[in-house]
């Protein structure tokens, strides 16, 4: 969607603010022991407290409240009996909607003690996002955004995960334009002032191929090489975007 009044600003503040607490508040839950199932309830509680709903869940049919997966699990992992251990890289995509507006944020959580592989793979992904945002101006093509990310990963040494990327969002979780997390030259969108969308870097340590689980959900690496996520749904401007789930919105 493109912002148009004062409305969509407030409702999408509004629904992003769920969307971070949420991340927030899984972050520190994440331990050893904890299961996805018991993080997937806190979830659905926090949603219920804020007058919102999973969006995966209502259109999409998601057996769950949020988008748990580990380790070679890239997304769309279905929480349930699963044990976190330490050492795991724990990725929570939460897409929220409340009053007719959607935010989507994603984030990999290392669980100590954890090796330097794990936490490399975690901040390259980090760090790609901020890549991309600093191209993602009004103005400039969508296919920059791609250019930005696949640099920024192949320089760590890791692989950007085929098929799977950013998007449009806000008043559903996918709206046009596709954003690639590598340069697309076929992809001659420009981004425009007000237009609210998600970038979201998704690597893997060695494989870009990505297998289903017979689960219909669960996309895991190929070879099955570990994996993060990292996605925030942001607005365009004329300058630096305007980070909605970022800790300042």
């Amino acid at each position: 969607m493109s912002i148009e009044s004062t409305a969509d600003w407030e409702g999408l503040r509004q629904v992003a603010k769920v969307a971070r607490v949420t991340l927030d508040v899984l972050t520190k839950q994440v331990q050893p022991g904890v299961t996805t199932g018991q993080l997937d309830a806190t979830a659905a509680q926090l949603f219920a407290d804020s007058g919102a709903r999973s969006a995966p869940a209502l259109i999409y049919g998601f057996p769950g409240t949020v988008l748990i997966s580990v380790n070679d699990e890239i997304v769309h992992g279905i929480p349930g009996a699963r044990r976190i251990r330490a050492g795991d890289i724990v990725k929570i995509d939460v897409t929220v909607e409340k009053d007719g507006y959607v935010a989507d944020a994603a984030r990999s959580v290392v669980v100590e003690p954890a090796s330097i592989t794990a936490h490399r793979l975690v901040a390259c992904a980090a760090n790609a996002f901020q890549a991309a945002l600093a191209v993602a101006r009004a103005g400039v093509r969508v296919n920059e955004i791609g250019r930005a990310v696949e640099r920024e990963v192949r320089c760590c040494g890791f692989s950007v995960v085929e098929g799977l990327s950013g998007h449009g969002v806000g008043r559903t979780i996918h709206e046009e334009p596709s954003v690639p997390n590598r340069y697309d030259r076929w992809q001659s969108d420009v981004l425009t002032e007000g237009l609210v969308l998600t970038i979201e870097p998704i690597i893997s340590t060695g494989s870009a191929h990505v297998v289903q689980d017979s689960d219909g959900w669960t996309l895991r690496t190929a070879d099955g090489g570990w994996s993060a996520h990292h996605e925030h749904t942001l607005v365009i401007t004329r300058g630096a975007p305007f980070v909605l789930t970022g800790a300042a919105a």
